[in-house]
C-alpha cells in the first residue's frame, strides 16, 4: 500500500500539554518528471524546498477535493525528498503533519501553506496556516509554530499557548494571516513574512524563534503582489518570490485576474524597501501559483505546482521541480524566467478536432481580466467551470454580436464544428451569462462566408453542440452569436470549448508558437 504505516496519533507531550505528530514511512517514488507525484493518487501544493546536508525536502499541502469541487479541500502535509532530482528518484512521506494533531487549538482541515526552516538552535521550525478553533476574531486564519529535532518530526507545538500570529496576536490586524515564509539571515536573526489578498506584512522574531522582536511591517514596492511570499537571499541581496495577479493584456505578469505569475523584488535590507524585478514564472496550468527556491549541490531549484497530474484541476494540484538560473551581468542578479519541464507525454490520440492547432481570437479583445482566451482549444471542458476555463464576452454592457475565431497558419479542410457553452441563466435572459439567441459558422474565402448547409445551431449549455456542413478549406473560422436579450439589455455569450472538424481522424498537430495572422490582413 502506498501508505504503508501512519504512525502519528496524537500523543501528550512530555514537557508541556501540547500535541506532537510523528513521521509515517515513506514510499520510494521513480519520477519520470513534472510533476513528481503524477499518478492522481496523491495531489501535492504549496511547495516549500528545504536543504539539509545531502538531501532536498520539498514540504507541501495535500488537495483532496473532488473533481467537480471548486474548494481548497485541505487537511494535511506532506514531505518529499531526494538525493539527486535529476535521478528521479523521491522519497515520499504522506501526512507528516496535520493541523489539529500538532496545535491543540486548531481545527482539522484547511492545512494551508506552510514552511520548514533549521532554527538557529539547530532544531526544526515549521510555520503553519491554519484555522484557530476558538476565536473571536473577524478571520480566524493564524499562523502555528511547531518544533522538531528533525525536518521529518516528530513535531510538537513550540508556542502552546495560541498561534504566533493572527488578527488578534502579536498585535492586531485586518488582514487574513497565512502564508508563512522565514529567513534566518546570515546573523541569526529571523523575519517571517506572510498575508494573501494583496497585503503582506514582515516582522522579526524573537531567538526563540516564536515570539515578535519588533512591529509587524506593512510591505509595498512589489507589483501586482496578490500571495504567496518566498524569502530567500543570494550574494548579500534579499528576493522575494510571491504570486503576482496585476493583469491585464499588456501585464508581464498575467492577462487573466483568476491566473497568477510568480514575480519577484528585490531589497538590501530584510525589512525592505522592495523593489520590483520582474517575472520568474509565467501563468502555468492550475489558477493559484506558489512557489520556493532553494540552492541544492550548487544548483538553484524552483519548487512550484501545477494542475498536471493525471486528474488534477485548480484544486488538484501538484508539485513540479525545475533549474532556476541567474543573471550575474546586472545588479542586482535577475532570475532568469523558468521554463516548466513536464515528464513525457503518451502520444495524442488521433482527432477531428484541428482546433488545437489554431490560434484562438475574439471580438473583445483585449479579453475581459476574468476570461482566458486560450481556453477555448485546451481540450477540456468541465463540470464546475471557473470563469478562466472560458471565453465570455460579458462585461455588463454586453455586445449584440460578439464573435469568436480560430486562426492556422495554413489553410485546413473542415466538415463539422462543435461548441460547449457556459450559462449561468436561462435562454433569454438579459443579465449574466445565458445562452445566445442564435449562432452561426463562417469562414474566410476572400471575405467572410456563411456555411451552408447547416439544418439547425443548437445553444444548450453544458453538452456539446455538433453541427455538419460541406466541406470548405479555409485558414480562418468564426462562430458569431446573437446575444440573449429583451431588446433594452443583453445577457453575454460563454464558451468553454469550440472544436473546428476535420473529414478524418488524424493525429493533431501542435500549436505553433507564433501567433498565427488575421486573415483580413
Amino acid at each position: 500500500m502506498r501508505r504503508k504505516a501512519f504512525l502519528a496519533g496524537l500523543m501528550l507531550a512530555a514537557s508541556s500539554t501540547c500535541l506532537a505528530q510523528d513521521a509515517p514511512e515513506p514510499e520510494a517514488i521513480a519520477s519520470e518528471g513534472n510533476p513528481i507525484l503524477a499518478d492522481g493518487r496523491y495531489y501535492s501544493t504549496d511547495p516549500a524546498p528545504l536543504v539539509v546536508g545531502d538531501t532536498l525536502y520539498i514540504l507541501a499541502g495535500r488537495d483532496e477535493a473532488a473533481p467537480d469541487v471548486n474548494d481548497f479541500i485541505m487537511n494535511e502535509w506532506q514531505m518529499l525528498a531526494t538525493r539527486n532530482p535529476a535521478s528521479g528518484q523521491w522519497q515520499h512521506y504522506p501526512a507528516t503533519m496535520r493541523p489539529d494533531a500538532i496545535f491543540a487549538w486548531a481545527e482539522s482541515g484547511r492545512a494551508y501553506a506552510g514552511q520548514v526552516v533549521k532554527g538557529r538552535d539547530g532544531r526544526f521550525y515549521f510555520y503553519a496556516s491554519v484555522l484557530e478553533r476558538s476565536s473571536d476574531a473577524k478571520d480566524r486564519f493564524a499562523i502555528g509554530a511547531a518544533v522538531s529535532d528533525t525536518p521529518l518530526g516528530p513535531w510538537r507545538d513550540a508556542h502552546p499557548a495560541g498561534p504566533i500570529i493572527s488578527q488578534r496576536v502579536p498585535q492586531t490586524n485586518d488582514i487574513q494571516n497565512i502564508d508563512p515564509t522565514v529567513l534566518v539571515d546570515d546573523d541569526g536573526r529571523t523575519y517571517i513574512y506572510w498575508g494573501t489578498f494583496g497585503q503582506l506584512r514582515g516582522m522579526e522574531l524573537a531567538r526563540d524563534m516564536v515570539t515578535a522582536a519588533g512591529p509587524e511591517h506593512v510591505i509595498e514596492g512589489l507589483t501586482g503582489f496578490f500571495e504567496a511570499p518566498w524569502i530567500m537571499k543570494r550574494k548579500g541581496v534579499y528576493y522575494m518570490l510571491y504570486a503576482g495577479n496585476n493583469a491585464g493584456p499588456d501585464s508581464p505578469c498575467t492577462p487573466a485576474v483568476y491566473h497568477a505569475c510568480q514575480a519577484y523584488g528585490t531589497a538590501s535590507s530584510p525589512l525592505g524597501p522592495w523593489t520590483w524585478r520582474g517575472v520568474a514564472l509565467k501563468p502555468v496550468s492550475s489558477t493559484t501559483s506558489h512557489a520556493g527556491a532553494v540552492e541544492f549541490n550548487g544548483q538553484w531549484y524552483l519548487a512550484y505546482h501545477t494542475a498536471d497530474a493525471m486528474g488534477g484541476g485548480h484544486f488538484r494540484r501538484s508539485v513540479a521541480l525545475d533549474r532556476l538560473e541567474w543573471d550575474d551581468s546586472v545588479a542586482p542578479a535577475a532570475i532568469r524566467p523558468v521554463m516548466p519541464t513536464r515528464a513525457p507525454m503518451p502520444a495524442a490520440v488521433a482527432t477531428r478536432n484541428v482546433a488545437g492547432a489554431g490560434t484562438a481570437a475574439a471580438s473583445n479583445q483585449p479579453i475581459p481580466v476574468q476570461y482566458w482566451i486560450r481556453a477555448l482549444n485546451d481540450g477540456k471542458v468541465r463540470k464546475n467551470p471557473l470563469p478562466p476555463e472560458m471565453w465570455g464576452s460579458w462585461t455588463g454592457k454586453n455586445p449584440a454580436r460578439p464573435w469568436i475565431e480560430y486562426r492556422w497558419h495554413r489553410p485546413v479542410t473542415l466538415t463539422g464544428s462543435r461548441i460547449w457553452f457556459f450559462a449561468d441563466q436561462p435562454a433569454g435572459a438579459s443579465v449574466g451569462v445565458a445562452p445566445p439567441r442564435g449562432w452561426h459558422i463562417e469562414y474566410w474565402d476572400k471575405g467572410w462566408k456563411p456555411v451552408r448547409g447547416v439544418r439547425a445551431y443548437g445553444t444548450v449549455p453544458g453538452e456539446f453542440q455538433t453541427v455538419a456542413f460541406p466541406s470548405i478549406t479555409t485558414r480562418c473560422l468564426r462562430a458569431v452569436f446573437d446575444a440573449s436579450g429583451d431588446g433594452h439589455a443583453r445577457a453575454g455569450v460563454g464558451v468553454q470549448e469550440w472544436e473546428a472538424l476535420a473529414p478524418r481522424v488524424a493525429v493533431p498537430e501542435a500549436e505553433p508558437d507564433e501567433t498565427a495572422a488575421p486573415c483580413e490582413s
